[in-house]
């Protein structure tokens, strides 16, 4: 039986490729007159039968050019032989079509067999359509690649409900495997595709369908999409204990705090945490146990504070300092401390800020310490109008690079910080009337304002001379009369190491309380040289107070101006 089938194989197989005559000879042919081929080519055999030598040959096309995209091996030969027919992927979207001839060379006869190839359709395949990330990940981790496979230059549309929180990174800075290079005509090509996202910060999921469209005017034939899905967060519960709890844990884990709080321990008992009790001025019953001020140190952030700020409603006072390599840094503080109109105090300091937010205002704050950041110049946003209850500004250290001789050195002006940008001494600051003001180690440059004709900046008169004395007997000379009268309330004002020069102004070198300004530490020393190459320092800076100070306030008990070593925080100089 099995011999059987064997020999009807066999029949068939001549009666395909040939038949022998009476003579016993092969009759000449091939077993297919014509093959189809997809866009993407491939190999197919044929069977060619023959007693004599044969060749094949690949014939023009309509224009009567060669058709290299078909190549027949073996290309010749004797008697029956298999041959493969190697197609190549196509190069256009239109089909293409060639004969390849199969010549007797005894006989001269020939037989034609027939090519078509269909073009690419244009099109769009994912590696993968679907996507679905974690509410949070670390900063330089919230990303994901897709790679595309496709024959047209593209466009990524996201859904502009979903454009807040995911985006396309730029392909020119993310290297050669982001780079879409048809250099094959249409043959598709892969390419990566890099998208970033945000960390989810609501209690709702994220959902976007992501689509990947033609730049040109072209008939797409298949298209596939990517579904992108973010799980949701943690609800937070407004002006609640509970709220302010998992907005803390949050916020050290967003920021990549060095040391985290134990979320098994309760809050009280939480280190840099002070929670309101009902004894503390100004507690009411809907603060206990709430936050009222916290700290947060020791971290690894390169994004403003997170979202999770604004649950902290109860607090007077956030502290948050030391961001590694803050100096690196070019942070903005962000919008969402702005929602804590309640705060009193505020410091962020070495974090790496050097914007402020355009809507910086807060209505009750009256400290707002910035020290070792890396701002240009005082931001514009810092004035009287968005902060009417500030009392005292900290603004010391925005050095990023200490530059002794800013006129010879090789580092770029525009990134080195320390307020260099501000073309001359900020006037406001000084006119401000605030109660502490600490500008110290920074780059200012250029002369003090001296005020004598600023018509906005009164002048001691007699009096206040009078009313000054009615109270304490003989605290204000007659020789003040005329003078600027500028802060005139100041308890705290530094301004050294800048690179200030010119003459100390009058009302500088007379002002009542200079003596407990500490000047020879805290206001005369400036040091290095300006962009200009001028060197700092003050041209009438005096030598002692006794020299000069003691004969306008005879009667006046001077502040202890032996100095002493000065603390490194009053001093204005942070180490970063």
């Amino acid at each position: 039986m099995k011999k059987n089938y064997i020999l009807l194989a066999a029949a068939l197989l001549i009666e395909a490729v040939g038949c022998v005559n009476d003579k016993g000879v092969v009759d000449f042919g091939t077993d297919v007159a014509s093959i189809e081929f997809d866009a993407a080519g491939g190999v197919k055999k044929v069977r060619i039968a023959s007693d004599d030598e044969w060749t094949a040959s690949v014939g023009m096309n309509e224009n009567g050019e060669p058709n290299p995209w078909i190549t027949i091996s073996p290309a010749n030969g004797r008697g029956s032989v298999e041959c493969d027919f190697q197609i190549d992927s196509a190069l256009t979207t239109e089909p293409r079509s060639a004969v390849v001839l199969i010549t007797n060379v005894a006989t001269n006869k020939s037989k034609r067999v027939t090519i078509r190839q269909k073009g690419y359709d244009y099109a769009v395949s994912l590696d993968r359509t679907d996507v679905k990330i974690k509410k949070f990940a670390e900063y330089g981790k919230r990303y994901f690649d897709v790679t595309v496979k496709t024959n047209f230059p593209f466009e990524v549309e996201i859904p502009q409900s979903a454009q807040h929180w995911i985006e396309r990174e730029s392909p020119t800075k993310l290297g050669d495997a982001y780079q879409l290079r048809l250099n094959r005509g249409v043959r598709p090509r892969e390419v990566k595709v890099r998208f970033a996202w945000k960390i989810n910060n609501s209690a709702n999921l994220r959902l976007a369908d992501i689509k990947f469209v033609p730049k040109e005017d072209i008939t797409v034939a298949s298209a596939q999409s990517l579904s992108v899905e973010q799980e949701a967060a943690e609800p937070i519960i407004p002006d609640t204990r509970a709220g302010d709890s998992l907005a803390l844990l949050n916020i050290v884990n967003t920021m990549q705090c060095w040391t985290v709080w134990d979320s098994s321990t309760t809050m009280d008992t939480w280190n840099g945490v002070t929670l309101w009790e009902e004894r503390m001025e100004g507690c009411t019953p809907e603060k206990v146990g709430r936050v009222k001020r916290v700290e947060v140190f020791l971290f690894n952030s390169y994004e403003g504070l997170p979202y999770e700020v604004r649950y902290l409603t109860a607090a007077e006072e956030i502290y948050i300092f030391s961001n590694e390599n803050s100096m690196l840094k070019s942070i903005n503080l962000g919008e969402h401390i702005l929602e804590l109109q309640q705060l009193k105090r505020l410091t962020v300091g070495a974090f790496g800020i050097s914007e402020l937010p355009e809507n910086f205002k807060f209505e009750n704050l009256e400290y707002l310490d910035l020290g070792s950041n890396n701002f240009q110049k005082v931001p514009d946003v810092i004035n009287k109008e968005n902060l009417p209850k500030l009392r005292a500004l900290v603004l010391n250290a925005q050095q990023r690079h200490a530059i002794s001789d800013l006129s010879n050195t090789t580092r770029d002006l525009s990134t080195v910080g320390g307020l260099i940008d501000d073309e001359k001494f900020p006037e406001r600051l000084l006119k401000w009337g605030l109660d502490t003001l600490v500008l110290s180690v920074n780059y200012l440059h250029g002369e003090l304002p001296s005020f004598e004709d600023d018509p906005e900046v009164p002048k001691w008169t007699k009096e206040d001379i009078d009313a000054a004395n009615a109270i304490v007997a003989d605290s204000l000379p007659q020789a003040l009369i005329g003078t600027p009268k500028v802060m005139p309330h100041t308890k705290t004002f530094r301004i050294n190491h800048n690179r200030l020069s010119g003459e100390v102004p009058r009302w500088l070198l007379m002002h009542p309380a200079l003596d407990w300004w500490i000047p020879f530490s805290l206001v005369f020393p400036q040091e290095g040289r300006d962009a200009d190459g001028v060197k700092a320092g003050f041209t009438n800076a005096p030598a002692s107070l006794v020299d000069y100070y003691k004969n306008w306030y005879p009667n006046k008990k001077l502040a202890n101006s032996i100095e002493e070593e000065i603390p490194e925080e009053e001093s204005g100089v942070i180490n970063r």
